[in-house]
């Protein structure tokens, strides 16, 4: 009985080091965004998780913290720069900052309905945007859909182009976007997101605008009263790793984490459709006044941001921009 006893134990023993050898050999990444746990960019992101230690059957996992969990979307972009952190998923105006030719993408009213948008961002064009991130310390892993943002404000319904006048609207940290809001003469502020529900409770701003689905998990109808459908930029999500830490991984390892993520982002391309409609009904059904922009309105919009181009083309060059012309005619 003794016997068998420590020779159990030393089975015991065996398989227990065993185990550990295993899990010195496995690694780990985690990647950050700004994104609420029920966004689709999120959940796509635990399609990613999961894929991944399937794929590498184990031996690569990824922790994934969403919602801001390791602060915004600046605090992220210096977290994967410095390699803190793998990577962040994040809208692709949050980057344009340290690669400006992310803003040949913002173009004003430019794209007509999503299929045309990924049209561009899977072609030469995101060719030539990853390559501009490269140079810049990022590895693209591929870009979900952020979605057509629209206006929100409590001020009055966007009916002509000329409700858009004077009115205080928060705007991601990009020129492009700017620029086209003070061509159309209303007064955008650039803004984290973080702060933007307490400021427009607190009346300091006006309005925001954002995709439909980030309206809802941001709970914006509860300080926003009028809705509209302006869509004045298709906006991604890019998926960005440091370039350093992925070189780092084994090739083996590189291709399961591009492989997972290409799963995840088909999945979210394909969800982010049925988010947008759902959350527009659910922002109408929660009390938000809702207004169509219309077509002879939008060309007047389209008409007054037409500088804008032009004066992109100056900051950043011709040549992605053209491309970009080039796949939407």
């Amino acid at each position: 009985m003794k016997k068998y006893i420590r020779g159990l134990g030393v089975a015991l023993v065996a398989t227990m080091a065993i185990g550990v050898s295993n899990n010195a050999h496995a690694e780990k990444i985690r990647i950050a965004g700004n994104f609420a746990v029920d966004h689709s960019s999120s959940k796509a992101m635990e399609i990613f998780k999961s894929e991944l230690a399937s794929l590498t059957g184990g031996k690569l996992t990824a922790d994934i913290f969403p919602a801001m969990q390791l602060g915004g979307a600046k605090e992220n972009v210096d977290q994967v720069r410095s390699g803190a952190i793998m990577g962040t998923w994040l809208g692709i105006s949050y980057l344009s900052r340290t690669v400006p030719e992310l803003e040949a993408v913002s173009l004003p009213f430019a794209f007509a309905n999503r299929e045309q948008a990924f049209k561009v961002i899977d072609s030469k064009v995101g060719d030539m945007l990853n390559k501009k991130l490269d140079e810049k310390g990022f590895t693209t892993l591929g870009y979900m859909e952020l979605g057509s943002r629209n206006v929100t404000n409590n001020k009055r319904p966007l009916k002509t182009m000329a409700d858009f006048k004077g009115l205080k609207i928060r705007m991601q940290p990009n020129e492009t976007h700017l620029a086209s809001f003070r061509a159309i003469g209303a007064s955008p502020t650039p803004m984290g997101i973080k702060e933007v529900y307490s400021a427009m409770q607190q009346g300091v701003l006006d309005g925001q605008e954002n995709p439909f689905s980030i309206i809802a998990t941001k709970r914006f109808n509860e300080v926003q009263k009028y809705l509209s459908d302006s869509g004045h930029f298709f906006d991604f999500i890019v998926v960005a790793a440091s370039k350093n830490k992925f070189a780092k991984l084994s090739s083996d390892h590189q291709d399961a984490v591009r492989k997972a993520m290409s799963k995840a982002i088909a999945w979210q391309r394909s969800k982010a459709a049925e988010e947008d409609t759902a959350s527009l009904n659910a922002l109408i059904a929660s009390g938000m006044e809702f207004h169509a922009i219309s077509n002879d309105v939008r060309a007047q919009l389209k008409s007054a941001t037409s500088g804008v181009v032009g004066e992109l083309k100056k900051k950043i060059g011709s040549d992605i921009i053209d491309a970009v012309l080039k796949e939407l005619n």
